[in-house]
């Protein structure tokens, strides 16, 4: 089939990344292209060779397999492939077919390699990796929209200043927007009703807008905290609108400049360590949301944004534990306190329960037994009030199952390991990421490198915990898209946790085993592997990328929730994603489909 030049730059001009290029540029690209017109049931290239090119599908359906022969796509006009194994050596990924007589156009890896060095917009579009965000500095550097408060309290030029005296009393807010006909024309704070209104003695019916200030200075969201920083000391002001477009979006005050650069994991570190309560605690753990969306501003990657938080919880911990320890008095045999799930692997974001248990040294008595549990009730209360809420599952150190002697917990580990039922597959997944927090921390090193040493070695247990870890599965839907939840409170959403990040934390956790690592958090575990030779430089590369773009697209899910006044889930549409986003976030999902298959099908990640 052969399609005039100008068709093929016309249809690029209808497509990302291309829609991006002169009129110039996508003819000299057109000229480039071959088109291949394939029958159905024609294999495009197949896993492992070399590529030609890039293929961007001009009519017909093409279905692409990963390297176990599962589908991972079905690919219609307007879709293009083949651009991973480009990235990667030249080399095929995946096997892709024509499943009905299908017409390819076919840029060659040279025209490829040539876009992507000389334009942005592609390099941006095709490159999956997550380059760090630049870093801020704190409030200079960060965006106006990060710092500003949503909720700008408004009233109309004819209020009274006694009315507005109210309405700012009663909000607890120092100054109100004027706004007539949704257009802001003023601002009255408490300085113009003080050095205005009451120093000259006005009645109390004034109008506000016989002491506003007209016409005020504002700034977009897109703004930075410099430009606030920089207006209000040049024109000695403590208060600046937010406009987009002209409406008015929110405001910015000096006291939100303040709390912007007081919220820090170190200030809330100090704090916790410092209260004699839980809930002093709970006054500050009340501010990591506040904290999260500051770090994720700040440009920081997800596992340090999510080991911050992790800190915070580590640090409520051992307050408790010395709260507890006072109240109770001296334990009467060593103990250690360990955490599990997000809090074990440092892993934990705005959105927590608890996950915890306690290691008793062995020669406890039945009644001094009776201490420690007192002492956990004491502990999980108090994690509860600082917003830790109970485990649905009851994995707490209130539980009499995980309050036990040193001693069986080995038991418990050697029998998960040698009779892995479902359970104790379920079990073994949560207990394999304890972590200890506080007490006598000296007691896990043995436990944890003696399980790993007879978990590894048993290729039984090994099989069922790689079995376990494929129960969850990346959204993916085969015709390009995303699978969504189908009803209820979150339909056309996926969840961004157990859809998302527990797919790779499993896989990680099937690396540690089999390579007995030590490391706690997911990726220092893929990193682990990697170095172990249990995973492929390539493949390595592939799935921490991959994590690290579904795990940063989770937490600035989270962020834009807590920004909009909003409690933060994991639920996330994907129709508030661009275009560009929802391609690399699909791309990601189907690096780790492609990663759990390997792993299920016994072949590691070493192709």
């Amino acid at each position: 089939m052969t399609i005039p030049l100008t068709d093929i730059s016309a249809f690029l001009g209808g497509l990302h990344p291309y829609d991006g290029l002169t009129e110039a540029e996508r003819e000299t690209l057109a000229a480039a292209i071959e088109v291949q017109t394939l029958p159905q049931g024609a294999t495009i290239y197949r896993h492992g060779q070399p590529l030609d090119g890039l293929y961007i599908v001009w009519s017909g359906t093409v279905e692409v397999v990963d390297a176990n022969d599962i589908p991972v796509s079905i690919l219609g006009p307007r879709n293009s492939f083949a651009e991973r194994g480009l990235l990667r050596e030249g080399v095929a990924v995946t096997t892709a077919t024509a499943t009905e007589q299908t017409v390819l156009l076919m840029l060659p890896k040279m025209q490829f390699a040539e876009l992507i060095h000389d334009h942005q917009v592609a390099r941006r579009f095709f490159d999956r990796s997550r380059t760090p965000a630049p870093r801020g500095s704190d409030l200079a550097t960060s965006r106006v929209e990060t710092i500003m408060h949503p909720s700008a309290y408004f009233c109309m030029p004819g209020t009274t200043v006694q009315d507005a005296a109210r309405e700012m009393r009663d909000r607890h807010v120092s100054c109100l927007c004027v706004l007539e006909d949704d257009r802001l024309v003023g601002i009255v704070t408490n300085r113009d009703l003080t050095e205005k209104a009451l120093a000259d003695g006005m009645a109390i019916y004034t109008h506000v807008d016989k002491v506003m200030t007209k016409d005020p200075l504002t700034l977009e969201p897109s703004a930075i905290g410099s430009d606030v920083l920089h207006a209000m000391m040049e024109r000695r002001i403590g208060h600046i609108p937010i406009t987009r477009n002209g409406a008015l979006v929110g405001i910015v005050t000096q006291t939100d400049l303040t709390r912007f650069q007081a919220v820090s994991s170190a200030e809330l570190v100090a704090e916790i360590a410092g209260s004699d309560s839980a809930e002093e605690m709970a006054a500050v753990t009340a501010r990591i949301p506040k904290l999260l969306v500051q770090l994720v501003a700040a440009g920081n990657r997800h596992e340090v944004v999510t080991r911050l938080i992790t800190d915070v919880a580590d640090t409520a911990t051992r307050r408790l534990l010395a709260l507890a320890e006072e109240q109770l008095g001296t334990p009467p045999v060593p103990y250690l306190w360990a955490a599990c799930g997000s809090q074990g692997r440092q892993e934990q974001t705005g959105v927590s329960d608890q996950d915890n248990c306690l290691i008793i040294a062995d020669g406890v008595t039945h009644d001094q037994m009776a201490y420690f549990r007192r002492l956990a009730t004491f502990v999980c209360d108090g994690l509860n009030t600082c917003g830790y809420v109970y485990c649905p599952g009851d994995m707490m150190a209130t539980a009499d199952r995980w309050c036990q002697p040193l001693s069986v917990w080995r038991g418990y580990f050697e029998n998960w390991i040698n009779k892995p039922s479902p359970e104790a597959q379920m079990l073994a997944s949560v207990m394999f990421d304890l972590r200890p927090i506080g007490g006598d921390t000296a007691m896990f090193k043995d436990l944890q490198l003696d399980t790993l040493r007879k978990a590894s070695g048993n290729s039984i247990f090994v099989a069922h915990m790689i079995s376990n870890s494929l129960k969850h599965t990346p959204p993916l839907g085969l015709l390009r898209g995303f699978a969504t939840i189908r009803s209820g409170e979150h339909k056309n959403s996926i969840d961004l946790k157990h859809n998302g990040v527990v797919p790779i934390a499993d896989l990680g956790r099937v690396y540690a085993l089999q390579g007995q690592l030590t490391a706690f958090n997911t990726r220092a575990r893929l990193e682990g592997a990697a170095g172990a030779g249990l995973i492929s430089p390539s493949g390595a590369r592939d799935l921490l990328d991959a994590y690290d773009l579904i795990a940063e697209t989770r937490l600035q899910h989270q962020a834009r929730l807590i920004k909009a006044g909003e409690a933060p889930d994991n639920f996330m549409s994907p129709a508030s994603l661009s275009d560009l986003e929802r391609s690399h976030l699909r791309d990601a999902f189907v690096v780790v489909k492609g990663m759990q298959a390997a792993v299920g099908h016994g072949k590691g990640a070493l192709s």
